[in-house]
C-alpha cells in the first residue's frame, strides 16, 4: 500500500559540537534505509544524495528480486478486483486442505450471520430451499395418520354389532380404554418375521434379523431383489430420488419400507399390522442412523464397524400381537342381559305410566272451562290442582279410557265462572229463558240473538248484556225485533223515513212519533219524488202522517241537468250527460247557445255540480278560425327552438311574436294543414340561438364539418364526439367547445383520436366515391387524387342525386373537387317510373310499382290512358325495360253515371219561409242519403273521390239578403239531416244561391214552390 509520509528534507546545518554523533551522516543512512524498505520513496527522495553510490549497487545485487516482488504485491493489494481474483484462485484448494474442524469453526459465525440476514431479508428463499425436503415428509406423515384413522374406523364399524364387539365393549368399560383401542388390540393380529437393513446407494445388505420359526431364502438375494424393484419403479415412472416404494402386499405378507439418509429398513410382516407400527419402525431406523451414521455412509460390504446393529433391529422382530385365546364369558353376558331386561321393563312401565298421565293432563287442558294450575308425580301418586267451571266436564269422568288408576289420582279443583262463549251462552239461556222465536248462537266469539220477542224480554236481554263481565264475549241483541204493535209501527215508520232520506232531492230535517202520530219535516225539490206516493208499501197509515215540506232547488247533478235541459233547450247536436258528478255538454252548437250555456254555468249555485261546456264546438266561422289559430299556436309552442312571447286575435287578424332559432322549423311552413289563412297572420320573430342540445349539435355539425370517422351525438344533454380526426379538426372543435354559451350543453371531444390529415382526406374521398357509386343513376368512370386536388368523372342521370349535394357530410372540401359528368338516361326502373309518372300523369286509381326489375301497372283508368301506357311500354321494350300493363283495366263508370244522374235529379223542397223540410220530404232524404253513400263507396273503389255540393235556393218573395240567408240555411239543414243519416260530413259542401238560380220562372205560385229547394251536384276528383 502507498505510504502517506511526507517527503523528507534535510536540514542544512553543521554537526553540533555538543555531541560526538555526525547527524548529517546519520540522516543520509536513514534515507538509504527508506529507499530499500519502500520503493515508492525513491521518487520522493530523488533530490537527496545517497550516502554511498556503492551502497545502491550493492542493494540492487542483493534484494532487487525481493524489491520487485514486494512492489507487485503492493500493487495487487491496491487493486480490489485483482486481489479478489487472486484470492478466488487459491481459496478452494486452501479450504480443501484445511482441517474440517478448524474450517467449520472459522466459517460457522460468518455463515450463521449470512443465513440470518438472508432469512430476514427474504423468508421465502428459505421456504423454497426447504420445500422439497419437508413437503414429502409432511405428506407421508399426514397420509399415515389418515390411514391409521380409517383403519381404526373400519375395524370399529366391522365389529360394533358382533358378539366380539359386545365383549370388547365390556372390556373397554372395565379397563377404561377407548372402544377403538380395544377393537384394534384384538382384531389387528400380526407378527414381524424379518427385518432387512439395505444400503441405499449400492443395494448391499447391511444386516438381517429374522424371528423364531421364520423361514426365508438367501437374505442377500432378497436384498438385491428389493433394490431392483425400487430402481425399476423409479425408472419406469420417473419418480424423484427421495421417493420410494412404501408397501408391498402378497397374500398374508406385507413388506413395509422406511427410507433413511444412508440405508433402507424393510420389515416383512405377517397378518394385519396397525398403521401406528410405522412410527416404531421409523424410530428404530432413526436410532441406527444416529449411532452408525459414519459407518453407514462409508459402507462398502464390510460390516466390521457395525457391530451391535443387529441388536437394534431385534426390537423390530419382537413386535407382534397374537389373538387372545380367552373363552367367551357366557355367564356374565347372560347375567348382564337379564339385568338389562329387568331394568328396561321397569323403565318402560314408568315411561308408559308417565305417558298415560300426561295424556290425561292434556285431555283436561283441552277441555273448555278447566284450567290446570299444577300437576306432578310423586312416590307413584298423581297430584293435580286448578280451576273448573261447574258447567265444564267432570275431571273424574275423563279418567275413563286413560288407563290411569283413579285411586292414585289426588285432585283439588276451585270453582269459577268461565268467560268462554259456550258457558256464557248456557248461563244466558238458563237465566233469560228466550222464547222459541229467538235463537241464541255463537258467531265470531260473540253471542248473537236473532228473531222476534216482546219488549219485556228485550229489556231483560239488554240488562244481561250490560252485566256481562269485562273481557267476556259480547251479547248482541240488535237482530232481535220487537213484535209489540207500537214497535212494529215505529219500525215501519223508520223504514219510510229511511226511504225518504235515500231519495235524491229530499232532505229530512226532523221526524218524530208522538201520541201514535208521525211527524216529519224537511226540504223537497219540486222535481223529486212525492213523499205521499212513497208511503205505499210501507204499512204506515197515511192518516197518522203529518208532513211539512219546504220547496228548494237541489244541487244534485240529475236535478241540475233537468233544469239546464229545460232552460237551455240544447239543439239535437248537443248532448248533456253526468260524468263524475259533473254535467258535461258535448257536440256542436252556435255561439248564441254557447253564450247562454256559459251564463247558465256561471249562475249555478256554489257547491253545485260543475257545468262543463268545453267540449261543445262553436260552429260559427269566427270560432272555427279562432280554434284553428289556437291549434297553430300550440303547434308552434311545441316546436323546439321557437318561443312564443305574445299572440292575439284582433280585427279578424292574427298577431304573433317571439323568438326563433334559424335552425328551427319555419313558422310559415307550419301553417299548412292548420286551415289558418296565411294572409291574416302577422308574425314578428326575433332570431336567437337556442341552447337546446339538438340545435347546438346542428350548429357544431354545420361549422365543424365532422368527418365520417367522427360521430356527434347527444348523451345525457351533452354533445359527445367520438372517433378519429386530424389535429386541425380537433383544434377547431376545442375552440368551438370554449365558445359555447354558458348554460348550454357541454361539448365533449375527449373521445376523438387525432389521425394523419392526408390519410383522413384520402379516406373521406374514398367514402365520397363509394357513396357516389352506390347511388342509382351515377356511374363513376375515373377518379384520382393529384396535388392535393380530387378529380372525378363519369355519367349521371338528371334524375339522380346531385354529386355536389352528396359532398355534404363527407368532410371533403368542395373547392378541391373537380368533377366532369356526362348526362345520360338511366334504365334503372325507379328512374323509368319517375319519367313515366311525369309524362303519363296516371290517375289516382292507377299504381306504378317495381317488382323483380319489372314496372307493373295496376288499376283502372279511363279509356285514353291505357292506350298511352301501351305505347310507352312498346317504346321501352326496345331498351330492354319491361312495362307490364296486363293488369291495367279500363274504368267502368256506367254505374256511377247512373247514380250521379239519380242524385242530381233529386231536390228537397221547403215551405215558404221555412228552413226545415216538411215531413213529406223525409223519405226523399232517406233515399238520397243511401244513394250518396253508395256513390261515395263505389267512387272510392274506383280510385276517385266524390264531393257533393248542396245548393240552397229560395223564391223571389222578400228581400234579397233575407233570401240569400234562408237559402244558405236550407243547405246547412239538409247537410245536417244527411249527416244524421250516416253521410260523412267531409263529403258534403254547402252554398246558398238565393234567387239567382231558379228552377222555373216565378210567374205563379207553383213556380215559387218549385224554387224553394236544395239541389245536389256531384263532382269527382
Amino acid at each position: 500500500m502507498t505510504s502517506t509520509v511526507d517527503p523528507i528534507s534535510l536540514p542544512q546545518r553543521t554537526a553540533s559540537n555538543d555531541t560526538e554523533i555526525d547527524r548529517e551522516a546519520l540522516a543520509r543512512l536513514l534515507i538509504e534505509i527508506a529507499r530499500n524498505v519502500d520503493p515508492d520513496y525513491r521518487a520522493r527522495l530523488d533530490g537527496v544524495p545517497t550516502a554511498d553510490p556503492r551502497m545502491e549497487t550493492l542493494r540492487q545485487l542483493l534484494v532487487s528480486r525481493e524489491i520487485s516482488e514486494l512492489s507487485r504485491v503492493t500493487h495487487l493489494l491496491d487493486e480490489p478486483e485483482q486481489l479478489a481474483a487472486a484470492v478466488g484462485d487459491v481459496l478452494p484448494s486452501a479450504a480443501a486442505r484445511a482441517p474440517h474442524a478448524q474450517l467449520g469453526e472459522a466459517l460457522a459465525p460468518a455463515v450463521e450471520r449470512a443465513v440470518q440476514r438472508s432469512i430476514q431479508k427474504s423468508p421465502r428463499t428459505l421456504t423454497d430451499i426447504l420445500y422439497p425436503v419437508f413437503l414429502p415428509a409432511i405428506r407421508k406423515s399426514i397420509g399415515e395418520k389418515i390411514d391409521q384413522t380409517f383403519q381404526s374406523l373400519n375395524e370399529t364399524l366391522r365389529h360394533i354389532f358382533t358378539w366380539h364387539g359386545l365383549k370388547w365393549r365390556l372390556e373397554s368399560w372395565r379397563t377404561g380404554a377407548s372402544f377403538s383401542e380395544v377393537v384394534l388390540k384384538h382384531s389387528l393380529v400380526y407378527r414381524v418375521e424379518h427385518v432387512f437393513l439395505i444400503n441405499r446407494t449400492s443395494g448391499l445388505l447391511i444386516a438381517h434379523v429374522a424371528a423364531d420359526n421364520a423361514t426365508s431364502e438367501d437374505p442377500q438375494l432378497i436384498s438385491s431383489m428389493l433394490s431392483a424393484i425400487q430402481d425399476f419403479v423409479k425408472d419406469s415412472f420417473n419418480e424423484k430420488e427421495q421417493s420410494g416404494l412404501d408397501t408391498i402386499r402378497f397374500g398374508d405378507l406385507r413388506l413395509w419400507s422406511e427410507v433413511g439418509p444412508f440405508a433402507t429398513l424393510v420389515s416383512v410382516i405377517r397378518g394385519n399390522p396397525p398403521e401406528g407400527l410405522h412410527e416404531i419402525v421409523r424410530d428404530v431406523l432413526l436410532r441406527v442412523h444416529e449411532e452408525y451414521s459414519q459407518a453407514l455412509m462409508e459402507f462398502d460390504g464390510d460390516g466390521s464397524q457395525l457391530a451391535g446393529i443387529e441388536a437394534q433391529l431385534q426390537t423390530c422382530v419382537e413386535l407382534k400381537q397374537e389373538e387372545s385365546n380367552q373363552r367367551f364369558p357366557w355367564l356374565v353376558v347372560a347375567l348382564g342381559l337379564l339385568l338389562m331386561v329387568l331394568a328396561g321393563g321397569w323403565f318402560f312401565i314408568s315411561w308408559q305410566s308417565g305417558q298415560r298421565w300426561q295424556a290425561y293432563v292434556s285431555r283436561l287442558e283441552s277441555q273448555p272451562g278447566i284450567i290446570v294450575a299444577e300437576q306432578k308425580i310423586r312416590d307413584g301418586q298423581y297430584y293435580i290442582a286448578g280451576l273448573r267451571d261447574p258447567l265444564a266436564a267432570d275431571p273424574q269422568a275423563l279418567l275413563s279410557g286413560t288407563q290411569v288408576d283413579p285411586a292414585r289420582v289426588h285432585s283439588q279443583w276451585q270453582f269459577y265462572q268461565s268467560l268462554e262463549p259456550e258457558f256464557v251462552l248456557k248461563r244466558l239461556t238458563a237465566t233469560l229463558a228466550p222464547p222459541e222465536s229467538v235463537r241464541l248462537a255463537i258467531v265470531d266469539s260473540r253471542i248473537v240473538a236473532e228473531g222476534e220477542a216482546p219488549d219485556t224480554w228485550i229489556d231483560r236481554a239488554r240488562a244481561a248484556a250490560r252485566e256481562l263481565s269485562a273481557g267476556g264475549p259480547e251479547f248482541d241483541i240488535a237482530s232481535v225485533r220487537d213484535v209489540s204493535p207500537e214497535a212494529r209501527a215505529a219500525e215501519h215508520w223508520q223504514a219510510y223515513v229511511s226511504r225518504l232520506e235515500s231519495e235524491p232531492g229530499i232532505i229530512v230535517s226532523e221526524q218524530k212519533i208522538r201520541d201514535g202520530q208521525f211527524y216529519i219535516a224537511g226540504l223537497r225539490d219540486p222535481l223529486a219524488a212525492a213523499p205521499q206516493a212513497l208511503l205505499s208499501g210501507t204499512q204506515v197509515d197515511p192518516a197518522r202522517v203529518h208532513s211539512q215540506w219546504q220547496f228548494y232547488e237541489s244541487l244534485e247533478p240529475e236535478f241540475v241537468l233537468k233544469r239546464l235541459t229545460a232552460s237551455l233547450a240544447p239543439p239535437g247536436s248537443v248532448r248533456l250527460a253526468i260524468v263524475d258528478n259533473r254535467i258535461v255538454a258535448e257536440g256542436e252548437a252556435p255561439d248564441t247557445w254557447i253564450d247562454r250555456a256559459r251564463a247558465a254555468a256561471r249562475q249555478l249555485s256554489a257547491g253545485g255540480p260543475e257545468f262543463d261546456i268545453s267540449k261543445v264546438r262553436d260552429v260559427s266561422p269566427e270560432a272555427r278560425a279562432a280554434e284553428h289559430w289556437q291549434a297553430y299556436v300550440s303547434r308552434l309552442e311545441s316546436q323546439p327552438g321557437i318561443i312564443v312571447a305574445q299572440q292575439t286575435t284582433r280585427g279578424g287578424q292574427f298577431y304573433i311574436s317571439g323568438l326563433r332559432d334559424p335552425l328551427a322549423a319555419d313558422p310559415q311552413a307550419l301553417l299548412s294543414g292548420t286551415q289558418v289563412d296565411p294572409a291574416r297572420v302577422r308574425s314578428q320573430w326575433q332570431l336567437y340561438q337556442s341552447l337546446e342540445p339538438e340545435f347546438v349539435l346542428k350548429r357544431l355539425t354545420a361549422t365543424l364539418y365532422p368527418l365520417k370517422s367522427v360521430r356527434l351525438s347527444i348523451v345525457d344533454n351533452r354533445i359527445v364526439a367520438e372517433g378519429e380526426a386530424p389535429d386541425t379538426w380537433i383544434d377547431r372543435a376545442r375552440a368551438a367547445a370554449r365558445q359555447l354559451s354558458v348554460g348550454g350543453p357541454e361539448f365533449d371531444i375527449s373521445k376523438v383520436r387525432d389521425v394523419t390529415p392526408e390519410a383522413r382526406e384520402a379516406e373521406h374521398w374514398q367514402y365520397y366515391v363509394a357513396r357516389l357509386e352506390a347511388q342509382s343513376g351515377i356511374i363513376v368512370a375515373q377518379q384520382t387524387i393529384r396535388g392535393g386536388q380530387f378529380y372525378i368523372s363519369g355519367l349521371r342521370d338528371p334524375l339522380a342525386a346531385d354529386p355536389q349535394a352528396l359532398l355534404s357530410g363527407t368532410q371533403v372540401d368542395p373547392a378541391r373537387v373537380h368533377s366532369q359528368w356526362q348526362f345520360f338516361q338511366s334504365l334503372d326502373p325507379k328512374f323509368v317510373v319517375k319519367r313515366l309518372t311525369a309524362s303519363l300523369s296516371p290517375p289516382k286509381s292507377v299504381q306504378l310499382s317495381i317488382i323483380q326489375g319489372r314496372i307493373l301497372v295496376v288499376g283502372e283508368a279511363p279509356a285514353a290512358w291505357p292506350i298511352r301506357a301501351q305505347a310507352a311500354a312498346e317504346q321501352l321494350s326496345a331498351d330492354g325495360v319491361v312495362l307490364d300493363v296486363s293488369q291495367l283495366r279500363e274504368m267502368n263508370l256506367e254505374e256511377l253515371n247512373y247514380l250521379r244522374e239519380a242524385i242530381q235529379t233529386t231536390d228537397i223542397f221547403f215551405s215558404s219561409g221555412k228552413v226545415v223540410p216538411g215531413p213529406e220530404q223525409l223519405p226523399v232524404l232517406d233515399r238520397l242519403a243511401d244513394q250518396i253513400k253508395e256513390f261515395a263507396e263505389n267512387a272510392r273503389k274506383s280510385g276517385v273521390t266524390a264531393r257533393f255540393m248542396l245548393t240552397g235556393h229560395s223564391d223571389a218573395t222578400g228581400r234579397e239578403t233575407a233570401n240569400a240567408s234562408i237559402s244558405a240555411a236550407r243547405s246547412e239543414t239538409v247537410r245536417a239531416l244527411l249527416n244524421k243519416r250516416g253521410v260523412a260530413p267531409e263529403l258534403l259542401l254547402v252554398r246558398g244561391a238565393g234567387t239567382f238560380e231558379p228552377l222555373v220562372p216565378e210567374n205563379s205560385q207553383a213556380g215559387s214552390s218549385s224554387n224553394r229547394r236544395v239541389s245536389i251536384s256531384v263532382n269527382l276528383d
